[in-house]
């Protein structure tokens, strides 16, 4: 445009501006006033958003929901801790030069740090914990060996393989050959009691599984929209017979909260209570997992006594009323222990002495997304949020149609059962990528079957098992007359050949619709696994 050269500035305009902790504007429905919308922090973008934003918002405010999935722009991801003046000016102070920085992978703000933590904070900081902070809470990544370069560690900044790939290694490793340690103590969770049957009523009509279970079952599901699409995805057990335990993502304490109080009624004898500070969540991963607990339980923990998706309140040491589960988030053996916070630290201390015998060390969340996604778990807000359903995501087993009772989105999936879906989540394991020397898949990566572009990644990690990278994304079927979406069926995803371009590189990836089923087996070493196993079902 060669008129700019003489083109002159005629009005200076200083105005203040408005700024977000994470960069990114906020739009939405206030979590504290129904019918109360906003739309701001624009981080000096908001000539290039303005139009965007002012669409899905005026679509949220009339339809009663936005067009597209814009969970990254919603207001309900900030709490109350987030509104601190002094956490808001040193945030700001960092958010403003990175607007034009380039990000990197997983990297995190330096800023507004040790807000919210785990009272093992300090146990694990000692024991060479890296950090990273999600929703305001501390949660470690990893642990660094003693002899490691700690400060060349965490300035390593890369889109190719990171330097702490052996470290998260060896965390799988000890999953998977022996017994781990994760503090998870930043899940949100919820209890929700009454009087009388009110709970299990309204949790029926919020929550697409059959909660009526026997006491002491955990059920996982999903609160969908009426849509269909996933507002939450949690894990529930009973406690008792008018008493639930609920188990969330992290990023969903504020969202689920307004949710549940959007739709449930004013009911004195119905009672919904934030218990995330109450407790500290431990993930006991491993095949050693169920000697350790034996030991300081003096219980039988075996799958004969203690079945999958169990929960008991044991005494674990010296601690009462630690909440047992038998599952670990992972698809690995093992159990998750929800402590009452002034019992953590005992109990941690009794844990890992206990478990010396059998190779215990701790671990953190890149080993636990590595063992997560070679399992075909789905994460919420990268590969689940409101515009997708458990059809979509192969999550059928999780939704009872027919559980005696209408529930919110029951009529969405009945129409899309008939008719069929018109995307699927499918996992992607990378035949041809060299981990050490090619770029990382990590995620919006376009996908292309038989040459065609048919949707994009939403998620990835390393599998140490299979020793390839495992992406998920969504898999469309464009018409190529129209360009018009057409239903996707389980032999439009197995006939197909992939690819997934990395940075304009396309490397050919086999398709599943289910995890590799090996991996359930702990029986089998990866070295016997044949490449047949690796292709859709």
């Amino acid at each position: 445009m060669p008129e700019l050269e003489t083109l002159e500035i005629v009005k200076l305009v200083n105005c203040p501006e408005t700024f977000t902790p994470d960069m990114r504007c906020i739009m939405g429905e206030s979590p504290l006033v129904q019918g109360y919308f906003v739309l701001a922090g624009m981080n000096s973008a908001g000539l290039s958003f303005g139009g965007g934003a002012g669409k899905y918002l005026a679509e949220w405010m009339v339809h009663g929901y936005p067009s597209e999935n814009v969970w990254e722009l919603d207001l309900k991801r900030f709490g109350a801790l987030q509104s601190s003046r002094t956490f808001l000016r040193h945030r700001v102070m960092e958010v403003m030069p990175l607007l034009c920085d380039l990000k990197v992978p997983r990297w995190d703000f330096q800023t507004g740090r040790q807000l919210r933590t785990s009272p093992l904070y300090d146990r694990l900081d000692a024991q060479g914990a890296r950090w990273m902070e999600k929703h305001g809470f501390e949660r470690p990544k990893y642990f660094v060996p003693p002899g490691k370069d700690l400060l060349a560690l965490e300035q390593s900044k890369t889109f190719y393989k990171p330097d702490w790939f052996e470290i998260v290694e060896s965390e799988v490793k000890c999953c998977k050959e022996a017994v781990c340690v994760i503090d998870m103590s930043s899940f949100t969770k919820f209890e929700i009691t009454s009087t009388g049957d009110q709970a299990l009523e309204i949790l029926q009509y919020l929550f697409s599984n059959d909660l009526d279970v026997p006491v002491g079952h955990i059920v996982h599901t999903g609160m969908l929209n009426e849509g269909g699409g996933y507002e939450n995805d949690c894990s529930i057990a009973r406690l008792n017979k008018r008493s639930f335990f609920m188990i969330s993502p992290t990023d969903q304490q504020v969202h689920c909260w307004a949710w549940l109080k959007k739709h449930m009624p004013e009911d004195s004898n119905l009672l919904l209570e934030d218990v995330t500070w109450k407790y500290t969540a431990l993930n006991l991963i491993g095949p050693r997992a169920v000697d350790v607990l034996s030991e300081l339980s003096y219980a039988p923990m075996t799958p004969d006594h203690f079945p999958s998706l169990f929960c008991k309140e044991m005494s674990v040491g010296y601690a009462n009323g630690i909440r047992v589960m038998s599952m670990t988030h992972t698809g690995e053996p093992g159990f998750m222990l929800y402590i009452p916070i002034e019992y953590a630290l005992h109990v941690y201390n009794e844990v890992m002495s206990v478990g010396q015998k059998y190779g215990i060390r701790n671990a953190g969340y890149y080993a636990l997304r590595s063992l997560r996604i070679e399992k075909f778990f789905a994460f919420w807000g990268q590969d689940l949020n409101t515009l997708t359903t458990p059809l979509e995501c192969g999550r059928e087993s999780r939704v009872k149609l027919e559980k005696g009772m209408d529930f919110i989105g029951r009529e969405a999936l009945l129409q899309q059962k008939q008719n069929g879906v018109y995307k699927r989540l499918t996992m992607f394991i990378l035949d041809d990528h060299n981990t050490d020397l090619d770029l990382w898949p990590w995620w919006g990566e376009p996908i292309y079957r038989n040459g065609q572009y048919v949707g994009k990644t939403t998620s990835s990690a390393y599998s140490y098992t299979l020793e390839r990278h495992v992406c998920l994304g969504f898999v469309h079927n464009f018409s190529e007359d129209t360009g018009e979406e057409q239903v996707v069926t389980a032999d439009f995803i197995n006939r197909g050949e992939y690819e997934i371009d990395i940075a304009g590189h396309r490397f050919q990836a086999k398709a599943k619709l289910y995890p590799v089923a090996s991996l359930f087996t702990h029986r089998r070493r990866k070295d016997d696994m044949e490449l047949s196993d690796l292709h859709g079902k």
